[in-house]
């Protein structure tokens, strides 16, 4: 494997070149970990090819004197609606691993989303943030610990909850059990140091993981007991979406979990209409799945998103060349959405609508 670039090369154009330096170095166990969905990955490619479906239809002789890309979340305004999304064990990628990816989400002013399972701890990474910093948090069977971890987002300045609602169980990841993929002896999730563990368990029904798995009660449970925005993440169908703002969330994210827990599930680009129209205004609907470019930026926000999260990517410029491969990753996108929404006519998010849009048959 060869070691992280120092400069990024004059070849890299676009989000895609990444893919290609990050595979030359990271171990081929943690490429199959990073890279693999579920079962034949079907969701994983579905994610990827349902932009190109949809057209841009660009309006022209539109006042761009004033353009801008700023969204307003929970109170923060943020320069552009490019957010990275919670994502684990940066360290597998990258010897300072999370603060690095910080980093360079801080240099490009982005929100950044820090998992349950990432390789350092919550408290140090929210002292280097700026930019807004969001935990992601899977409620856990031993709920006295899950409440514990929010306690430590609230005190450590942490400004919303990102709950992950689409995995009570891992997705069947055959390409990381054909590799062979193990986690290596110095990267854990060190938020949950401390935890019981889980006895292995060889049945799925029955289970005690199932028989502990979160339901609605448990989301009003955890809105009782934080003063944070609790974000809903993993909606696929619209009547979750309702369901899930009954109970207490206060935002929703579309996402498929990347194709890495139930295969043959839907895009999300395909099912993020039906889902903000359920919304209204009533809520902040973000979005996250397979987004490369720029213009599918524009596409989902044209398609009822307030803002979308990139996952992938990320850790693809993290291995590439630390700190400073997310920094060109997200401008790489922000620069893509700001000419594409420049040529189709749109001086803000807001006016980037479904008339900018055009589905091929």
């Amino acid at each position: 494997m060869l070691p992280p670039l120092e400069t990024i090369p004059a070849h890299v154009a676009s989000v895609a070149d990444y893919e290609k330096l990050a595979r030359e170095r990271v171990e081929a166990g943690a490429w199959a970990y990073l890279q693999g969905g579920a079962a034949d990955e079907l969701t994983v490619a579905s994610n990827l090819a349902s932009y190109a479906r949809c057209q841009i239809v660009p309006r022209h002789f539109r006042d761009l004197s004033q353009a801008h890309t700023r969204v307003s979340l929970f109170g923060r305004t943020f320069e552009h609606p490019i957010l990275v999304a919670p994502t684990a064990y940066h360290r597998l990628f990258h010897p300072d691993g999370e603060f690095a990816s910080l980093l360079g989400a801080t240099a490009m002013q982005a929100g950044f989303t820090v998992s349950t399972q990432a390789s350092i701890p919550l408290e140090q990474l929210a002292g280097e943030a700026t930019a807004g910093l969001w935990f992601q948090l899977y409620i856990q069977p031993d709920r006295e610990f899950t409440l514990d971890l929010v306690r430590r987002a609230e005190r450590a300045g942490y400004e919303a909850l990102v709950l992950t609602a689409d995995a009570p169980l891992s997705g069947i990841r055959n390409r990381e059990q054909r590799a062979g993929f193990q986690m290596p002896a110095d990267v854990s999730a060190v938020n949950l140091q401390g935890m019981r563990p889980q006895p292995p368990e060889q049945q799925v029904f029955g289970s005690q993981l199932l028989r502990q798995a979160p339901t609605w009660k448990d989301l009003t449970w955890l809105a009782e007991h934080t003063t944070l925005p609790i974000l809903f993440k993993g909606v696929l169908h619209p009547e979750d979406t309702r369901t899930a703002l009954d109970h207490g969330a206060s935002g929703i994210i579309v996402s498929n979990h990347g194709g890495r827990i139930l295969d043959t599930t839907p895009s999300t680009f395909e099912v993020l209409p039906d889902i903000a129209k359920a919304v209204g205004d009533d809520a902040p609907v973000l979005f996250d799945g397979g987004i490369r470019r720029g213009s599918d930026v524009f596409k989902a926000i044209c398609s009822g998103a307030d803002a979308v999260m990139v996952g992938r990517p990320v850790l693809h410029g993290l291995a590439a060349a630390g700190a400073v491969g997310v920094a060109h990753v997200l401008k790489l996108l922000r620069t893509e959405l700001e000419m594409t929404m420049a040529l189709a006519g749109c001086a803000d998010l807001a006016s980037a609508g479904s008339e900018h849009l055009r589905f091929k048959s």
